[in-house]
């Protein structure tokens, strides 16, 4: 059963409700409180992940081990993060984070681990993470989702994700184009917004935009094969 929890950004007021959501996820599974966080990229002074203690600390949860892909670890390391209630995938570079974890070998069993029920949490880069391919993310950068050929990522949900959609108004242009040419919809968060993926239902917060066919599109009529989708 997947527990995904994906924020367009974390460390914002609107996301209350989302971080509640998470707090009823992990008492319903029977999990602790300690929350593992997956790195990015480089953090030798770990701000971020000091920044993400004080946050999930507020929600009395703990924020107790940082996991840095760019080091060897060993089987105990490895066995401590799959032990955690739950698992954060930072913000950031995300194609960068993509590729460190497929060079690490995590990739796979981390993917393996959420769909065996654990609960993961992406937040932007991470978020993207969640979904069949990063392409989305070439928007940030000038390029076109279209173009991305090896972006394959956690394959988690089944739409992509697209966050921090207010920054830019050519967001919104380039996802109706990409549209066209991905058999998937494409799911759009404002900082604030979220989703909550509970076995097979879409939870949405906030003000999601849902695009797919060269169209916005509502979320009652969106159609996702095997998931229902609501509005929490």
């Amino acid at each position: 059963m997947l527990n995904l929890v994906l924020y367009s950004d974390q460390i914002v007021p609107a996301c209350a409700a989302i971080d509640l959501r998470l707090g009823e996820l992990m008492a319903a599974r029977g999990a602790g409180k300690r929350i593992a966080y997956v790195a990015s990229g480089p953090e030798p002074e770990r701000d971020f992940f000091l920044a993400g203690q004080a946050y999930y600390g507020r929600l009395g949860l703990d924020l107790a081990l940082f996991f840095d892909l760019d080091k060897p670890h060993s089987a105990d390391d490895i066995a401590a993060l799959f032990a955690s209630d739950a698992i954060h995938l930072a913000g950031g570079h995300t194609g960068g984070f993509l590729q460190r974890l497929k060079q690490s070998g995590m990739l796979g069993p981390l993917s393996d681990w959420a769909l065996s029920g654990g609960i993961l949490i992406g937040v932007s880069a991470g978020a993207i993470l969640m979904a069949p391919t990063i392409a989305t993310d070439a928007i940030f950068i000038g390029e076109r989702p279209e173009d991305i050929e090896d972006g394959a990522a956690l394959g988690l949900t089944p739409f992509e994700f697209f966050p921090h959609l207010g920054d830019d108004d050519t967001y919104v242009p380039a996802l109706l184009r990409y549209s066209l040419s991905t058999p998937r919809t494409i799911l759009a968060c404002n900082d604030g917004d979220g989703i909550v993926v509970s076995g097979t239902r879409i939870e949405c917060f906030g003000d999601p935009v849902w695009i797919a066919a060269g169209t916005v599109q509502t979320a009652v009529n969106i159609r996702i094969d095997g998931f229902s989708v609501s509005r929490a």
